[in-house]
């Protein structure tokens, strides 16, 4: 059971319009968005965040396994559930996504974002100018690198967010990977 509320009829009115949206692309309003309703700062925040971040120059799919790799990092099974769900919708095989919740991947370069991810995670952002160079050596430019920076730190709250308050999954259960 949530330790906040879930019922978009008492959310403030300031996100009711973040709310229709959030319904309108989904066709269901996610648990998630629910909890995060609450603030409509932390609503407008977030929704901003994945729209910008869903158009970006990594793409869709490495979003997504980016997701799943900190979501099992974070023991967090609504993201895990969610972002599996949306990385196969971006292309990606049950295969690639099982991969990337344990931080791997057949390709080199999906490979190294994800080590990266992962250790800005486990090292809280203490990396080093070699772990950057990994990426360049991958193929990422500066403007991916600073993306995928920006997708961990989403990842991070929306993993908070959903651990912190409970919130039930509703998506399909994917088991958490050692």
């Amino acid at each position: 059971m949530s330790r906040v509320n879930l019922n978009t009829e008492l959310a403030p009115a300031a996100s009711q319009d973040l709310l229709k949206q959030i319904h309108q692309a989904f066709g269901a309003t996610p648990n998630m968005f629910k909890a995060v309703a609450n603030s409509p700062a932390a609503l407008n925040s977030m929704w901003n965040s994945f729209g910008a971040l869903g158009g970006g120059s990594i793409g869709a799919k490495l979003g997504e396994q980016i997701a799943v790799a900190i979501a099992n990092r974070n023991r967090c099974e609504y993201c895990l559930a969610a972002h599996t769900v949306l990385g196969k919708k971006a292309g990606a095989s049950a295969d690639e996504m099982g991969d990337a919740q344990v931080g791997r991947a057949a390709d080199s370069k999906t490979a190294a974002a994800l080590a990266f991810a992962l250790k800005v995670v486990n090292e809280r952002a203490q990396v080093t100018s070699n772990d950057v160079a990994a990426l360049r050596e991958a193929g990422f430019t500066d403007e991916h690198i600073v993306e995928i920076m920006a997708h961990v730190a989403l990842n991070l709250i929306t993993n908070y967010v959903n651990v912190a308050f409970d919130v039930p999954v509703d998506f399909p259960k994917i088991s958490l990977r050692d």
